[in-house]
């Protein structure tokens, strides 16, 4: 199953040179607690980093930092790792674990934004396939009782 099938292609997203404070307002407005953030190159959202809002909270808020001193690309996670829309998702699991990370951009083979996928993105698409699949063996059971009278 690709990635790409799967993952989230509302991304709310900034460019290095948002502002904390309009950075922390899209993220109320859109109800997330991250923004990837992009370079536009030929027409084309590319993603560089990722802030999030405990980077504010860590970076800024709990240095007593002016946040109006701060632009997204001050503090974002500079070490980037992204996922081909077309790897696995099993893959992506593999690879989030291995990094460390709660949430990865979905590039397209030009590096071009497509999506993001998040932890527990992959916890409801995993709980959703368990309970299809909890779901085999009393049906396994009904078709013997009805094929084998």
């Amino acid at each position: 199953m690709p990635i790409g099938e799967f993952c989230n292609r509302s991304v709310v997203f900034a460019t290095r040179q948002t502002r904390i404070p309009e950075a922390a307002q899209l993220m109320r407005q859109y109800h997330v607690g991250d923004l990837v953030v992009v370079d536009v190159l030929d027409g084309k959202r590319v993603p560089v980093g990722i802030v999030t809002d405990r980077d504010i909270v860590i970076e800024i808020i709990a240095k007593s930092l002016d946040y109006n001193d701060f632009k997204v690309g001050d503090i974002m996670s500079p070490q980037l790792v992204t996922v081909q829309k077309n790897e696995g998702v099993f893959e992506t699991i593999r690879l989030m674990r291995a990094k460390g990370i709660r949430r990865i951009p979905v590039v397209n083979q030009e590096g071009g934004l497509e999506g993001i996928m998040a932890a527990d993105d992959m916890l409801d698409l995993l709980a959703e396939e368990m309970t299809e699949l909890a779901k085999v063996a009393p049906r396994e059971q009904a078709h013997e009782a009805q094929t084998r009278v």
